[in-house]
């Protein structure tokens, strides 16, 4: 092995074993605020409040069985074969 490439593996080395060095030494500050403004482990609030699922108002229209059921209806017009795609109407191509 040459010895400049044994120097450059020693240099790798001893810049590997200094960031260890310095993530043991300087530990991350979580609570630190950020240059957005935003802190760290003060706000888990929001993302408490985001993380739920999405729900309707108790007010609103229930239109979801109604969708559904059209769905239905389009699946079993198009497997009775009632219904066909413009891609099985066409022509086909002639290879040449």
């Amino acid at each position: 092995m040459p010895f400049l490439h044994r120097l450059a593996t020693l240099r790798d080395d001893v810049i590997f074993f200094v960031y260890i060095y310095q993530a043991w030494a300087y530990k991350v500050d979580h609570t630190r605020v950020n240059e957005f403004g935003q802190g760290g482990d003060d706000e888990p609030a929001e993302e408490k409040i985001a993380a739920k699922p999405l729900t309707s108002p108790p007010d609103a229209k229930d239109v979801g069985k109604e969708s559904v059921q059209a769905v239905k209806k389009a699946e079993e017009s198009i497997s009775s074969g009632n219904i066909t795609s413009d891609k099985s109407a066409a022509k086909p191509r002639r290879r040449g």
